[in-house]
């Protein structure tokens, strides 16, 4: 469930509020009250609901019910929260009414007094809130489901892309004949990439050494059709035990580099893949020649998607002039 609170939110509150008000104002007109205590008990209730609602989905929900899911600490500083602004508001209130100390509430009795109050003040609008954020998950899920039936159908379509077979046949036909046991090789190579877009096309995520071999199998058959003008270097910095990728993202991210760089025949576009703890990246030179590639984004915006509902992190880009980056999360089985 997403717990910020976002722009409609906040509309929300302001109408929740200002009816609150308006009820309240005509509660006070039948109890005769002072103008002193409409300018702070209002704005006092007002102030304390709201804080209420920011302690519950910034704090309380996220860090005790969707992080580490303990129930306990969960129900604990909900009512501290609640009792909290139940005692605030009673204090202001007896405070503004003009009433005699003696007969304030014992403990026992304000502590009770404060939760139903406390309740009532942030129990209403923040239901109202989590039942607005419930529904928005939920068609934020099934958004996400689409794109990703699209993406894994735009990823069948790319495995028997004629233009990709195509352009290999070619590179195949040029080799055997310059060099049988480098296209005996490339044949073997071609075959593994197949295989694997096949095995892996209903996963979700897959295991990153996998993906990795997948790498090294695809840059070898740019880098034989392309020679020199690509040079790949893998830094595997940590194990690749336990960590998973969304399934053919490293496909995506290295067709990017071809689709969009091209060499000027003197210095090679060089890409390092990098592993690192939590991250992979990937930096490549950018290209001075303009790409003729029309670029519309849908590989790395499906990409984005897939990882809304596989990580709490978020894909990072880096686009500077001379070097194009981009940071995805690495997933733990323990997520």
């Amino acid at each position: 469930m997403i717990t910020k609170l976002n722009k409609s939110d906040y509309i929300i509150l302001g109408i929740f509020y200002l009816i609150s008000a308006t009820l309240n104002v005509f509660d006070y007109l039948d109890q005769d009250a002072t103008l002193f205590e409409y300018l702070v008990d209002i704005p006092m209730f007002v102030i304390t609901s709201f804080l209420g609602v920011v302690v519950y989905t910034y704090f309380i929900i996220p860090n005790f019910l969707i992080k580490t899911k303990n129930y306990f600490l969960f129900a604990f500083f909900g009512l501290l929260t609640i009792t909290i602004i139940g005692i605030t508001e009673k204090v202001v209130g007896f405070a503004t009414g003009g009433n005699s100390w003696d007969k304030f509430p014992t403990l026992g009795n304000l502590i009770l007094y404060a939760i139903f109050n406390g309740a009532d003040s942030v129990g209403l609008i923040l239901g109202i809130i989590i039942t607005k954020k419930f529904y928005e998950s939920q068609t934020q899920i099934s958004k996400i489901k689409e794109e990703q039936k699209e993406n894994e159908l735009k990823l069948l379509r790319s495995q028997i892309d004629p233009h990709f077979l195509f352009n290999n046949l070619n590179t195949l036909d040029s080799l055997i004949d310059a060099n049988p046991i480098k296209a005996k090789e490339y044949v073997n190579k071609l075959s593994l990439i197949y295989r694997y877009l096949i095995k892996t096309k209903d996963a979700e995520v897959m295991e990153l050494a996998n993906e990795i071999e997948f790498a090294k199998n695809y840059i070898f058959l740019i880098q034989t059709r392309f020679a020199d003008d690509y040079e790949f270097v893998i830094e595997e910095n940590i194990s690749l035990i336990d960590k998973f990728i969304p399934t053919g993202s490293l496909l995506t991210l290295l067709e990017n580099v071809v689709k969009h760089n091209k060499s000027d025949g003197t210095n090679a576009i060089k890409t390092t893949l990098t592993i690192n703890d939590g991250w992979l990246i990937i930096a490549n030179s950018k290209s001075k020649i303009k790409s003729t590639n029309e670029s519309f984004g849908t590989g790395l915006e499906n990409l984005k998607s897939r990882y809304k509902l596989l990580s709490d992190e978020k894909i990072q880009v880096h686009n500077m002039d001379a070097k194009f980056e981009i940071f995805i999360p690495i997933i733990t089985l323990s997520e």
